[in-house]
């Protein structure tokens, strides 16, 4: 163990998160998403699993060391419901304000419709896949610098 650092957040994770760059997005995700088919998009290739995490307490764990940037109008992406996109979820307002938590400021989320969604995921650095059951919980962070 080292001090200082999340214990829900495992090696591999750890070495995610210290081979990005600022501007590189990670993707925190339920059980529901296309994990594995988007990963192997990605520049990392594979799923990163968090295995027994909800997506407030993965989130709350990575933003805890990854800053978010601050050089984009929104350094959070999620996806639009399906079918009634204005529809605000719980768990939107969850995440944001552990972002808004992490940064100490108000953090701007962005909405993308579904398949915009996995498009942008496919761009990503890596998928990190959570236990939580969703729906809708699929959300892009884009880091930032120290």
């Amino acid at each position: 163990m080292l001090k200082g650092i999340d214990r829900a957040l495992n090696a591999e994770l750890l070495n995610v998160l210290m081979s990005m760059g600022h501007g590189d997005d990670i993707v925190l995700c339920d059980v529901n998403h296309p994990a594995a088919s988007i990963a192997k998009h990605t520049v990392y290739g594979k799923v990163v699993h968090m295995s027994g995490c909800d997506l407030p307490r993965a989130a709350e764990a990575i933003l805890s060391l990854m800053p978010l940037d601050t050089f984009v109008d929104a350094p959070v992406f999620r996806m639009k419901v399906v079918d009634d996109p204005e529809k605000i979820l719980p768990i939107f307002t969850e995440i944001g304000t552990v972002a808004d938590r992490a940064e100490g400021r108000k953090v701007t989320m962005a909405a993308l419709d579904r398949f915009a969604f996995y498009a942008a995921a496919k761009q990503a650095y890596a998928i990190v896949r959570t236990s939580d059951p969703g729906p809708y919980g699929c959300f892009i962070f884009r880091k930032g610098v120290i």
